[in-house]
C-alpha cells in the first residue's frame, strides 16, 4: 500500500500471476471518530483463451437455402467483440439477407451463387489484452442453377413464437429477430399495448435488432418483430421485464450535530425487487455495534434525539437485492464549534459596473452559524430585496454600481460566539472602443490603415491587440501597429479579410472588427493570367500510426507564381463525401509530414493556389487506415438542468465519429451534489448525448462529468461543470401584504419576499393578480377579469397603474419561478377614492323658442362617485346673434321706420328734381349725359358717386347713354355761357361752373326731350345727387 494513501499497489509483473490476486477487495479507513469503508472491489484477471480445434467440413447447398454460419468463439473475461472476415482481412459485407447475430453467427436468409468462398473466417478481439483469435475458416460452396423456390419467412433465431428478455434498468435493450426465405424477408418491430420511445429507440443490423437505451421499469412489456415477404408474414413475442440493481432515491448525507441537538440519517433506495436496507455502525452491522441511546433507528432512518459528543461515528447504509447493492458512508460529527471565517481578511474583490459582484463568506461553526451581511463601519444589515444571500455565505449584488463600492463585513454567529470578516468591493469603468475600424477597400501595393480607440478605468491598463481572420497578424514589417492604429503597407492579394480589434484589462475585453478587400490597380497590357492547374501523381510513403508523408507534382501555375499548396482529406468511415481542409505548404513545397488522427480511413486530395485564386482538386490519393487510440477530448456543452423536480438531465455534445479516436465510442457521466461530501457517481452510457438522473432532491446545485471512451481507453479527466436537479413549484406565498392607495387611479403594493429555500426554482419575480370586485356608485354590475401584472427578480413592490376610481378591488401576490406559479398570499381588498367624471353622455336642446330654450342631458357613462352637481356654461356667438336679433319684435319695428323716412325721403327728392329739369343746365346735362355723374348701381342697390373722371371712368351700366333720352341736336352747341349772368359767370380754379342758375336766358325744353315715363325712384336719386 502507498504511504501516506489508501492506495494498495499490487504489481502482477513482478509479484505473480494475476489468478493469485482474484478476490473481492475492500477498504476500510479508521480513526479516532470512526471507520468508513468502500464498495466492494472485484477483482478479476482478463482471460483471452484460443479457440479449440475443430474440423470444418465444407458446406454444399443449393441457390435460395438458408445457411447459419456458426462462430462459437472462447468465453473470455471481458467477453471479446466478434467480426467477420476473409484472409485479406476485409470484413464481409452484409446487408438485409447476409447479417451478424448478437451471438457472433452469419446468418443468411438465402444463399446466392456468389456467395461461394472458402475463406469465412470468425475473429474475437479481446481488448483488455489486445489479442485477437481467429476461428478456422468455413468453405462455403452455392450450387449455381435452380433455386430451391420461393418460401415465406421461418425466423431462424429467436426459435419458437415466443421468448422471454429480461434486462437491468439503465442498461440498453438489445431484442434480434433474423428470418429466412426467398425472397429475402423485411423485418419490422412493435410494442404490443404500447408505443416504442422515440427518442431511445434505435435499429441496428437492418432492422433486425432493436435497441432502447436506458430502459426503465416502464419499457417492460411485449414487444413482437414482424417478418415479411411476397409468401406470407410470420411473428415473435418477446416477453421483457426490466430489473432493477439499488438505485439511490436519498442517500444518507454527512450530519454535523452539537451535544444536545437532534437530527437523522435517511437512507432511501429503489429497485426491483426492493432492496434491503441494512445499517452498519464503523463499518460493524448495527445490531452488534455497541449501544447509543440517543440513536433510534426506524427502517431507513436512523433518529438522533438528544445527542451527546460520544455518539460521533461513521454510519454505512447498504441496499441490496439479488441484482446488486449500494453502499453509502455518512459521518455523523458531534461537535461544538464557534463560528470561523475562512476567508481570507480584506480580501480585494473588483468588477466591472453593470455586472455581478460576488463576495466570498466561508465560514465554519457547530451549531451551524448564521451569517449576516453588513456595508460600512454602521451599516444596517443588507437585505434580500437588493442582494442575494447563498446558503455558503456568499454575498450577491446582482447589477454592481457604482455605489456599491466600498468595505462589506460578512458576520457569522452561532450560541457558542461570533466572527466577522472584512472584504473590500471597487466598481471600475467598463473597457470600451470609442472608435471602431471601418471597412475599407485598397488597390495591391496600397497602404490602408486601421483605427481603433479605446476608452477604459483610469486604473485599469489595457493591452490591444490586433487579428487577422481570427487569427495572430503576420509577422511581417509591412504591419505597423501603434497606439490606436493598425497601418498595412504595401498591401496584398492575401491582406484581404477581417481585422480585429481586441482590447484587454484583468476585468474584461471588447472588441471590434472591418472587413479589408484588395482590388487590383488598374490594368495594364500584360499576359493572362490564370488560376493553377491541379497538382497530379498524389503518393504516401513513410506510414506511421499518427503521420504519414505526402507528395506530390504541381500543375502549370499559368502565370502567377503557386504561393501555397491546401492539402484536404475525405474521411470514408465517418464522413464519405466530405472533404475537410488539414493543412497548408508554402508555394514552393511539395512533400510533408502528415499529422494523422488516430482510428481514421484517409484519402488526401491538393489545391494549389496562386495570386488569382485556387486550382480545382488533385485527384484522390489511395486510402490510409490510421490505428485506433483513446480519445483525446471530451464532449462539449455539458449541461445538467431537471426536467422534474425529482431528476437531473445530463446533457451534452457528442463527440464526432472523427472525434471518436476508435471503436465503441461510449461517455462515463458523473455527479455528485455540489454542496456535499458525497462520492461521485457514475454511468457508462452509449454513444448518445443524455442522461436522466432520478430519485434527486429539488433544486440542488449539482457537479456533473462527462468523460469519453472507446475500446482503447479513456479521454483526459474533464473539468466539472454545475447544473441544478429539477424545479418545483414554490410551496409559500408572499406575506405581509399591504396595499397604499395613490390616488384614484393608482395603487402601490408591497409584500414581504418569500424565504429562497422555499421558492425550489431560478426566482423569476412576483405576480400581482387584481381584479375589480364592484364599483362604489354600484352603477356597474358587470364582472371584470382578473388582472396580472407581473414584477421581474427580488423586488417587494410594484405599482398598479389603470385603476377605476371608487371601486373595490381584491389582489393577491405569487411567487414565480421557472416551473410556474406558487400559492396566491390571502386576498387583500382596497378601494380607490372618487375620480373626476367623465362627460355627461349627450346633450340635447328641445322646446326652443324667441327668447328660451330647453336643455337635456344624460348623466355620465363613468360617474367615478357620487354626482354633486352639474354646471352649464354657455356663450354667444355671431351667427346666433344675427339670427336672434331678426326675430325680435324691436328690431322688425326699427326696421319699418327707416323704410317709411327713406320713402318719404324719396318723394321729397323726385318733387325736387322735377323742378330742377326745367333749367336749360339740367336739360344740357341730361343731353350730353355726364359720366362724371354716377346713376345708382342696378346690381347692388347703392347711391353713385360724383367722382373726377380723370380717375374713375363710369361704368358702362350706370351710364346715361344717348338711347335712354332724345336730345335736341341744336341745343348740344349750347355754350354754358348762356345759362350764366353774361360773362362775369363764376368758375371755379379747376374750370367747374358755380353760378347760379339763372332765369334771364331760360329755354323752355322741348317735350320730346324728356321721357314719356312717369320719372323712377333711381332717376330721382340720379337728380338729388
Amino acid at each position: 500500500m502507498n504511504p501516506g494513501s489508501g492506495t494498495l499497489v499490487i504489481n502482477i509483473l513482478s509479484e505473480g500471476k494475476a489468478e493469485t490476486y482474484e478476490g473481492i477487495y475492500q477498504c476500510t479507513a479508521r480513526n479516532e471518530r470512526g471507520a468508513a469503508i468502500s464498495n466492494n472491489i472485484v477483482v478479476r484477471p482478463s482471460r483471452s483463451p484460443l479457440w479449440t480445434k475443430e474440423k470444418l467440413e465444407p458446406m454444399t447447398l443449393q441457390n435460395g437455402q438458408p445457411l447459419v454460419l456458426p462462430c462459437r468463439p472462447p468465453i473470455g473475461l471481458p467477453p471479446p467483440i466478434i467480426f467477420w472476415m476473409d484472409n485479406s482481412f476485409q470484413r464481409l459485407p452484409q446487408s438485409e439477407r447476409v447479417s451478424q447475430g448478437l451471438n457472433g453467427d452469419l446468418y443468411f436468409s438465402n444463399v446466392l451463387p456468389e456467395d461461394t468462398r472458402e475463406d469465412y473466417i470468425c475473429y474475437a478481439r479481446f481488448n483488455h489484452t489486445q489479442t485477437i483469435q481467429q476461428k478456422q475458416p468455413i468453405s462455403v460452396k452455392v450450387i449455381s442453377g435452380k433455386s430451391s423456390g420461393e418460401r415465406p419467412p421461418t425466423f431462424l433465431t429467436p426459435e419458437g413464437n415466443a421468448s422471454n428478455k429480461e434486462e437491468l434498468r439503465g442498461n440498453t435493450l438489445s431484442l434480434e429477430c433474423i428470418a429466412e426465405g426467398l425472397p429475402t424477408p423485411i423485418i419490422h418491430w412493435r410494442k404490443e399495448d404500447g408505443t416504442l420511445p422515440a427518442n431511445r429507440t434505435f435499429y441496428k443490423n437492418f432492422r433486425k435488432t432493436l435497441q432502447i437505451i436506458h430502459v426503465s421499469e416502464a419499457d417492460s412489456g411485449k414487444y413482437q418483430c414482424i417478418a415479411k415477404n411476397a409468401l406470407g408474414v410470420v411473428h415473435h413475442t418477446i416477453a421483457v421485464t426490466v430489473k432493477a440493481a439499488p438505485y439511490w432515491i436519498m442517500a444518507p448525507r454527512n450530519l454535523v450535530l452539537s451535544p444536545g441537538e437532534d437530527g437523522s440519517l435517511i437512507c432511501r433506495a429503489n429497485g426491483n425487487p426492493k432492496p434491503k436496507i441494512s445499517w452498519l455502525t464503523n463499518g460493524v452491522p448495527i445490531e452488534i455495534a455497541p449501544d447509543d441511546p440517543s440513536r433510534k433507528i426506524d427502517g431507513d432512518t436512523i433518529i438522533f434525539s438528544t445527542i451527546q459528543e460520544r455518539s460521533s461515528a461513521v454510519y454505512q447504509c447498504n441496499a441490496s437485492n439479488e441484482y446488486g447493492y449500494l453502499l453509502a458512508n455518512a459521518f455523523v460529527n458531534v461537535l461544538a464549534e464557534p463560528p470561523r471565517i475562512l476567508t481570507s481578511a480584506n480580501t480585494l474583490y473588483q468588477v466591472i459596473a453593470n455586472r455581478p459582484a460576488l463576495l466570498d463568506c466561508v465560514f465554519f461553526g457547530s451549531p451551524l452559524p448564521t451569517i449576516e451581511w453588513f456595508k460600512g463601519a454602521k451599516g444596517s444589515a443588507l437585505r434580500e430585496d437588493i442582494y442575494v444571500l447563498h446558503e455558503n455565505g456568499t454575498l450577491e449584488i446582482p447589477v454592481a454600481q457604482k455605489d456599491s463600492t466600498g468595505t462589506y463585513t460578512c458576520v457569522a454567529r452561532n450560541k457558542l460566539g461570533m466572527a466577522k470578516n472584512e472584504v473590500q468591493l471597487e466598481i471600475k469603468d467598463p473597457t470600451m472602443i470609442i472608435k471602431q475600424p471601418e471597412y475599407a477597400v485598397v488597390q495591391r501595393g496600397g497602404t490602408v490603415t486601421f483605427e481603433c480607440k479605446v476608452k477604459h478605468d483610469p486604473t485599469l491598463v489595457p493591452t490591444v491587440r490586433w487579428l487577422k481572420d481570427n487569427s495572430e497578424l503576420p509577422n511581417e514589417d509591412r504591419f505597423t501597429v501603434n497606439k490606436d492604429h493598425l497601418v498595412i503597407a504595401d498591401v496584398i492579394d492575401h491582406d484581404g479579410g477581417t481585422y480585429t480589434c481586441v482590447a484587454n484589462t484583468t476585468l474584461d475585453n471588447v472588441s471590434a472588427s472591418a472587413m479589408l478587400s484588395v482590388v487590383a490597380p488598374t490594368p495594364t497590357p500584360a499576359p493572362i493570367y490564370d488560376v493553377p492547374n491541379p497538382p497530379f501523381d498524389l503518393e504516401l510513403t513513410n506510414h506511421l500510426d499518427k503521420s504519414v508523408q505526402l507528395s506530390w507534382t504541381p500543375g502549370d501555375n499559368n502565370n502567377s507564381p503557386i504561393t501555397k499548396f491546401i492539402i484536404e482529406y475525405e474521411d470514408s468511415m465517418h464522413d464519405a463525401g466530405l472533404w475537410h481542409h488539414l493543412t497548408e505548404v508554402p508555394g514552393t513545397q511539395t512533400t510533408t509530414q502528415l499529422q494523422l488522427s488516430p482510428y481514421v480511413n484517409y484519402s488526401f486530395r491538393v489545391v494549389a493556389v496562386n495570386s488569382i485564386g485556387s486550382s480545382l482538386p488533385s485527384e484522390a490519393s489511395e486510402q490510409y487506415l490510421t490505428k485506433a487510440a483513446e480519445p483525446d477530448k471530451n464532449p462539449t456543452n455539458v449541461e445538467g438542468l431537471g426536467s422534474e423536480p425529482d431528476n437531473l438531465v445530463i446533457t451534452w455534445k457528442p463527440l464526432s465519429g472523427f472525434e471518436s479516436n476508435g471503436p465503441g465510442l461510449q461517455y462515463k457521466v458523473s455527479w455528485r451534489q455540489k454542496d456535499g461530501d458525497d462520492d461521485w457517481t457514475s454511468v457508462v452510457v452509449a454513444n448518445v448525448s443524455k442522461y436522466i438522473v432520478s430519485g434527486t432532491p429539488t433544486f440542488v446545485p449539482y457537479l456533473i462529468k462527462v468523460q469519453a471512451l472507446n475500446d482503447v481507453g479513456f479521454a483526459p479527466e474533464p473539468a466539472a461543470v454545475m447544473g441544478h436537479s429539477g424545479e418545483d413549484l414554490p410551496m409559500v406565498a408572499p406575506g405581509n401584504v399591504r396595499v397604499n392607495v395613490v390616488n384614484s387611479t393608482l395603487a402601490e403594493v408591497h409584500w414581504d419576499p418569500v424565504p429562497l429555500k422555499s421558492i425550489r426554482g431560478h426566482l423569476q419575480g412576483y405576480r400581482i393578480y387584481y381584479w375589480k370586485t364592484q364599483s362604489t356608485s354600484k352603477r356597474s354590475k358587470r364582472h371584470l377579469e382578473k388582472k396580472i401584472l407581473t414584477f421581474q427578480g427580488s423586488k417587494t413592490h410594484g405599482m398598479l397603474p389603470g385603476l377605476e376610481p371608487f371601486s373595490h378591488y381584491k389582489l393577491n401576490v405569487r411567487v414565480v419561478n421557472g416551473k410556474g406559479e406558487g400559492p396566491a398570499s390571502p386576498d387583500r381588498v382596497f378601494t380607490t377614492p372618487e375620480g373626476v367624471p367623465s362627460a355627461p353622455s349627450s346633450l340635447k336642446i328641445i322646446n326652443p323658442t324667441l327668447d328660451s330654450l330647453t336643455l337635456e342631458w344624460e348623466p355620465p357613462s363613468h360617474p367615478n362617485g357620487i354626482l354633486t352637481e352639474y354646471t352649464l356654461k354657455y356663450q354667444p356667438t355671431m351667427a346666433s346673434r344675427q339670427v336672434d336679433i331678426a326675430t325680435q319684435g324691436w328690431f322688425i319695428g326699427l326696421m319699418c321706420a327707416v323704410a317709411l323716412l327713406i320713402l318719404i325721403l324719396l318723394i321729397v327728392c323726385f318733387i325736387r328734381r322735377n323742378k330742377g329739369g326745367k333749367y336749360p343746365v339740367k336739360e344740357k346735362e341730361d343731353a350730353h349725359a355726364d359720366p362724371e355723374i354716377q346713376p345708382m348701381k342696378e346690381d347692388d342697390g347703392t347711391f353713385g358717386e360724383y367722382s373726377d373722371a380723370e380717375y374713375q371712368r363710369p361704368s358702362k351700366k350706370g351710364s346715361r347713354t344717348p338711347s335712354e333720352r332724345t336730345v335736341d341736336k341744336a341745343g348740344s352747341d349750347d355754350s354754358l355761357v348762356d345759362y350764366g349772368e353774361g360773362v362775369n359767370g363764376q368758375f371755379n380754379e379747376d374750370g367747374s361752373f358755380i353760378g347760379q342758375y339763372s332765369g334771364k336766358k331760360e329755354k323752355e325744353p322741348a317735350e320730346g326731350n324728356e321721357s314719356s315715363e312717369a320719372p323712377s325712384p333711381v332717376n330721382a336719386m340720379n337728380s338729388f345727387v
